[in-house]
């Protein structure tokens, strides 16, 4: 079974960026873990990040015709304002987990509203790095059951 992880803006800098909000693993040592998990679990994963909303767009306009079953995605700031990356996710009618690393229901006003969380199978925050891990349980079971 095909998952795709899908990253946004600035998860690239985990590790680095604002440890005290986002802990110290990085986004390779995440992948790693999760990678790891996935194959105990027999499904299999593609990772993308970028830091540009259209090529988040793209991959998931791509997923369906890769044979991707299903999309865990950390939308990073686009989750609280990319109506796009919304539309794309509902458009791929692929069942998709929202992760987000902080609570964001704990931190500033805008963060506290996700544009995908209503069209999502799932939504995990404030569990950091291993929402990851929850996040991939939650839709596999999902797409088992």
């Amino acid at each position: 079974m095909k998952i795709l992880v899908i990253n946004g803006p600035n998860l690239n800098m985990l590790g680095a960026r604002e440890p005290e909000i986002y802990g110290s693993t990085s986004l390779s040592q995440i992948e790693s873990n999760l990678g790891r998990l996935a194959g105990e679990l027999g499904a299999e994963l593609e990772f993308f990040q970028s830091n540009h909303e259209g090529a988040l767009i793209d991959r998931i306009q791509e997923a369906k015709g890769a044979s991707v079953r299903g999309i865990l995605i950390n939308p990073g700031g686009f989750g609280h304002s990319s109506v796009a990356l919304r539309d794309s996710l509902s458009l791929s009618g692929l069942p998709f987990v929202e992760v987000h690393i902080s609570n964001i229901h704990s931190r500033e006003d805008f963060r506290k509203r996700s544009l995908l969380s209503d069209i999502a199978s799932g939504v995990i925050f404030g569990f950091g790095a291993c929402g990851y891990e929850l996040g991939l349980r939650g839709l596999l079971a999902r797409l088992s059951g």
